[in-house]
């Protein structure tokens, strides 16, 4: 299955959630898209339709497609710890998720074209695959050929990053990952024990 490239806030609007941003379709129509819109009767989802759901829920809002999202949820189950923790910390440090959180990019998809397009280094060598997963004291940078890129700029002057996992530098267009974030620190509306009843089945 490709990468999905349809309307975004149909997804949003599917799982009732904001997952790509703010979204104005879904504030104006938040009920499930379909035929009869807000008028038609929906059956209560089974147990597992919610667990299906939230595994969805989490591959949409990182980008990531059904393979390499269950090989993450094996690397989990090897680390020490709670597993669903383990799950949404890997997702978080993945290359393109690190810098979308450092402000370089508003949006996943275009930090995961940033990246794709080689304007992306780690600890001072160009990386451009997406899933790269970041240790802690990595350092990502803006490549110094690109930092007139507007797109870059724009974005890093309109967000403001605060988070005790990590720190950014405007000026020198780089961040530091300073540690795993702790559950609490991870803002994503996911229910990650579902995900994990999913795949223990």
């Amino acid at each position: 299955m490709a990468r999905y490239t349809g309307p975004l806030s149909r997804i949003a609007r599917k799982f009732g959630a904001p997952i790509f941003g703010p979204d104005k379709a879904l504030e104006r129509k938040n009920y499930p898209p379909g035929q009869h819109g807000a008028s038609k009767k929906r059956k209560k989802l089974s147990g597992y339709g919610v667990q299906l759901q939230e595994k969805q829920k989490a591959k949409y809002t990182y980008g990531v497609l059904e393979r390499q999202f269950a090989k993450t949820f094996q690397t989990a189950t090897r680390k020490e710890g709670v597993t669903g923790t383990s799950l949404l910390q890997l997702l978080e440090t993945r290359l393109d998720n690190f810098v979308f959180r450092l402000g370089f990019s508003p949006t996943r998809r275009g930090a995961r074209q940033l990246v794709g397009h080689k304007h992306i280094t780690v600890n001072g060598k160009v990386v451009n695959i997406p899933s790269f997963n970041l240790k802690v004291g990595d350092i990502v940078a803006i490549r110094e050929k690109s930092k007139s890129l507007e797109a870059i700029v724009n974005s890093l002057a309109s967000r403001t990053v605060k988070s005790e996992w990590l720190e950014v530098d405007k000026t020198s267009m780089s961040g530091k990952l300073l540690a795993y974030p702790e559950r609490e620190q991870i803002t994503e509306n996911i229910k990650e024990q579902f995900i994990v009843e999913l795949y223990s089945k």
